[in-house]
């Protein structure tokens, strides 16, 4: 059968701050975003069962893995590894914890392709499970 690819976006408020280092200058302070989360799956294309997966399923599993993770949240006070320190809250590091939190919460057969981390229209960062 052919790969298939399917994309849910949601969208969650967060907080966060940057260190006060030369990297960061001038972004140290608290500041919030309307973040969009993009996740791509891919597997086999099944036409009996429509496509990749369930739409209601990815759906469900975003709603709790990601919106009521992060929605309303200080990502470098209630998240962890951001509150305990070792990653920066940056959306680079945002992707790579998304995708950590819903790889291995999918079906059977369906693989996780790609996380994108909107922070502004013209800012994202992806994370596709490279090395």
């Amino acid at each position: 059968m052919p790969t298939g690819y399917l994309t849910r976006i949601v969208e969650f408020t967060a907080t966060h701050r940057f260190p006060n280092t030369p990297e960061f200058a001038g972004a140290t302070s608290d500041h919030s975003h309307r973040y969009r989360c993009a996740v791509t799956v891919k597997g086999a294309f099944d036409p009996a069962r429509g496509g990749v997966m369930s739409l209601p399923v990815l759906k469900t599993l975003l709603q709790r893995e990601v919106v009521a993770r992060f929605d309303g949240r200080h990502l470098n006070e209630d998240i962890a590894p951001f509150a305990g320190g070792t990653w920066v809250a940056t959306g680079e590091a945002l992707a790579l914890h998304v995708w950590e939190k819903i790889a291995g919460a999918l079906p059977a057969g369906v693989g996780l392709h790609c996380v994108r981390i909107e922070e502004s229209p013209n800012h994202y960062s992806e994370y596709r499970g490279e090395p």
